[in-house]
């Protein structure tokens, strides 16, 4: 079970769920190094969702791809 919603402790199986949804979501929106702001807010999304309780790493992409939004 993640502790992230109550102690803002993360354990590593999380944290490497968090980086391929992130990697995951920079590739797909082209996101390079460089693009630093974009990624760090990127990033705070996907803490975001994920603190609100998607764990499961699907619907934590499905709830910030581009690709799936109608």
């Amino acid at each position: 079970m993640s502790l992230s919603r109550n102690s803002g402790v993360y354990e590593p199986a999380d944290l490497d769920l968090l980086q391929r949804v992130f990697d995951r979501l920079c590739k797909e929106r082209r996101l390079a190094l460089k693009d630093r702001d974009q990624r760090e807010h990127l990033a705070s999304q996907i803490f975001e969702v994920f603190d609100n309780g998607s764990t499961d790493e699907t619907e934590l992409w499905r709830s910030l791809s581009k690709r799936t939004r109608t």
